[in-house]
């Protein structure tokens, strides 16, 4: 049945119904990509697609749901359970004539009790599997699911797609707004294709909401502008441009605010972009690298502090999450501050790039064979719990043209 236009949201209207129509992810669905070939042939394996909101992984399922000649059952991990499953795999069984493909959006939202039970019907070939995720399958899809399946990874979408994107729904007459009288400026169009940072859903939603909440004036035209976009966006007193300059000079102020111990800045920088619509995510792993590159050795609690926050983000996610990202801010903020690590390993790139196949030295190379031992291997080492006297214990480990190196306290 044909969903009501009045009624259906512009973003699932405008879902492409084939590759012609698809834009963006050339590396996954693009002309001769392993991919496009399986679907084309109407032989596709059992898949994961991970990549981050609005960037075409149900898209991708509706394509491969309009141009497959085998029996599509979709359903979403957020709503369905076990029950489900079984119904599903019930009716591909009685229907084997054909082969049949289960999409489930969301897989990640599966616990491992749910997930398992997919798992007889993929290894007898019941049902092929396609699931969607925005999360890392590598920890949220069980390992024996994940074996069975290909992982395609797919990236936000570019700026300039989502623009030919809203462009298309600003002329489709029969599934965009293409029957209205709209006028919007390129640079309006290019605007809200950067704000959307990446998801073609919220620039569409935020299209939508735009047109629909303006009026027309004396020429019947709905003039869209810069501010209505903000407006149907939420922004209208916070602009943070997640794609773009003022992205990297916000992560820089809170950067440079915590390594000078300025709790307060870093407080508001980090707000400025959380409420920006930042991914908590993001700057839970900035902090992360922080807590070695800028504290280190000073304070070897700061780290487990900053993977802590990160667990901790991935758990509840925003809005619950941000007086956690604060509580480690501050933290980092208020910590003793030592960059000795990371200004050690960058002479020990420097080294590497020099001198790149320094042999290791014969007394602490491994000897598992008597060919090995014989040639000189693990000669002479000493293994230094049996000595008490440290100055006796002594070896060289380094190779021998930087025998005496100091990377920590040069």
């Amino acid at each position: 049945m044909k969903a009501n236009k009045n009624h259906t949201p512009l973003a699932e209207r405008m879902r492409p119904l084939s590759f012609d129509d698809f834009v963006g992810q050339e590396h996954v669905v693009g002309k001769k990509t392993l991919l496009r070939d399986a679907i084309e042939k109407d032989q596709i394996p059992s898949m994961i697609f991970w990549g981050p909101p609005g960037s075409g992984k149900t898209t991708i399922a509706h394509v491969i749901a309009q141009n497959t000649e085998s029996y599509f059952y979709p359903m979403s991990a957020v709503t369905a359970g076990v029950k489900d499953i079984k119904e599903v795999m019930s009716r591909a069984e009685k229907n084997i004539e054909k082969k049949s493909i289960l999409f489930i959006d969301e897989i990640h939202r599966f616990n491992k009790r749910q997930q398992d039970a997919l798992l007889p019907y993929v290894e007898n070939g019941t049902v092929v599997f396609v699931g969607a995720t925005t999360e890392n399958p590598s920890f949220e899809v069980n390992s024996a699911l994940l074996s069975r399946s290909r992982v395609f990874v797919l990236n936000a979408l570019e700026a300039k797609d989502i623009a030919v994107i809203l462009k298309t729904s600003l002329e489709d007459p029969e599934r965009g707004l293409g029957n209205e009288k709209i006028t919007i400026s390129e640079e309006t169009i290019l605007f809200l294709a950067d704000m959307a940072n990446g998801d073609a859903r919220v620039a569409l939603n935020a299209l939508e909401l735009a047109v629909s909440a303006s009026h027309k004036n004396k020429k019947e035209e709905i003039v869209i502008s810069s501010e209505s976009i903000k407006e149907a966006l939420q922004r209208t007193h916070l602009m943070y441009d997640k794609g773009g300059e003022e992205h990297y000079n916000i992560i820089s102020a809170l950067h440079k605010s915590m390594r000078g111990n300025d709790a307060n800045a870093s407080l508001y920088w980090l707000g400025r972009m959380l409420e920006g619509g930042e991914d908590p995510l993001y700057i839970a792993r900035r902090l992360v690298r922080f807590a070695s590159e800028d504290i280190g050795i000073a304070n070897s609690l700061a780290l487990p502090q900053a993977v802590a926050a990160y667990q901790a983000c991935h758990f509840i996610g925003m809005p619950e999450c941000n007086v956690i990202l604060a509580q480690a801010v501050v933290y980092m903020a208020k910590s003793k501050k030592s960059n000795k690590l990371y200004s050690a390993y960058k002479k020990v790139q420097q080294d590497i790039y020099e001198l790149p196949t320094l042999p290791v030295p014969l007394h602490i190379r491994n000897a598992p064979t008597k060919l090995m031992k014989n040639l000189g291997y693990g000669k002479d080492y000493k293994y230094t719990p049996n000595y008490e006297d440290e100055e006796a214990a002594h070896q060289d480990y380094l190779p021998d043209k930087l025998k005496g190196r100091n990377y920590l306290d040069e």
